[in-house]
């Protein structure tokens, strides 16, 4: 019987939403639509700053992979919760659900470093203007964004398995629309204290890490800002930092709220809605926040 109790299950049942029949065709329109405007928007934006080479700088650079991981973990998670809409037995294999939570992890925690990368850039361009071409040369760019991938699969990897080497509960259903980590801990039937701790250190070092190093960028640039003799120059200036602010602001404040939390059992129906805001919506209003406010890109679309 204690055996029967712990096991490895060959499948996982997602809940999603809502099981009610007279909201499922809504969330269906709802998912679909959303995953239609982020490919096609992330994807426009890509294709905007490789085509046109006044956009061949150092932010846009940064900006086409932050455009490319919107995609990636979009279609990692929207495809699937399509699929479990539409039918009636909402199942994921266990090996697909370890690497739908792997890809996921990865993307989100190599676009923290880059949405770090970002900022960086930014000090760069305002702070120090004549040594901006010297210092973000393509080399550094790359490398920072090398780095940003091998944190993400690091990050990913120990989060992975240290989640999936616990044994599981006979039940199978994870209340989520997706394999994440706070309801898969949720389902173990042995203690998960160290693993939580683990995961919440790793997490958290990737994000409070990048958010004090973003936060010191902006308050230098804020700083520099502030002593311009001119309010065009400033404006101007406040302009170039706007959307990537207001990019930072929704993305760190779900993740934040989501992971560092007290404990994974306390996962619930609000889990679900703060997800839906870092991996779903985030990705969807990126290309309009950076094409809206961007006049480079707005100069382009004229």
């Amino acid at each position: 019987m204690v055996e029967d109790n712990y096991t490895s299950p060959s499948e996982f049942i997602l809940l999603g939403f809502t099981n009610r029949e007279d909201l499922r065709v809504m969330c269906f329109v709802l998912f679909l639509v959303i995953y239609v405007v982020t490919f096609i928007g992330n994807l426009g934006v890509i294709a905007l700053i490789r085509m046109d080479s006044c956009l061949h700088t150092p932010m846009y650079f940064f900006l086409s992979h932050l455009s490319l991981l919107d995609v990636c973990y979009s279609s990692t998670i929207i495809p699937q919760a399509l699929l479990n809409v539409l039918v009636e037995k909402k199942v994921i294999s266990f090996t697909r659900c370890a690497t739908q939570l792997f890809s996921f992890a990865t993307c989100a925690t190599t676009e923290c470093y880059v949405l770090a990368a970002m900022a960086y850039d930014r000090y760069m361009a305002i702070c120090n203007p004549l040594l901006y071409s010297t210092v973000m040369s393509q080399r550094l760019c790359f490398g920072m964004l090398a780095g940003a991938y091998l944190a993400g699969v690091i990050s990913s990897t120990i989060h992975t398995v240290s989640i999936f080497c616990l044994p599981f509960c006979q039940s199978k259903m994870i209340n989520h629309f997706f394999c994440d980590g706070p309801p898969l801990l949720a389902l173990s039937c042995s203690d998960t204290h160290d693993i939580e701790v683990m995961v919440s250190a790793v997490v958290g070092f990737n994000v409070l890490s990048t958010t004090v190093f973003i936060l010191i960028s902006y308050l230098s640039v804020l700083s520099t800002v502030m002593r311009m003799p001119t309010v065009a120059g400033r404006r101007k200036a406040f302009s170039t930092c706007a959307s990537h602010f207001i990019s930072i602001a929704l993305y760190y404040g779900s993740s934040l709220f989501m992971y560092l939390r007290r404990s994974s059992k306390q996962s619930s129906k609000h889990d679900k809605l703060v997800s839906l805001c870092y991996c779903i919506l985030s990705p969807t209003l990126n290309p309009l926040i950076y094409s809206l406010r961007n006049k480079e890109v707005q100069g382009i679309r004229r």
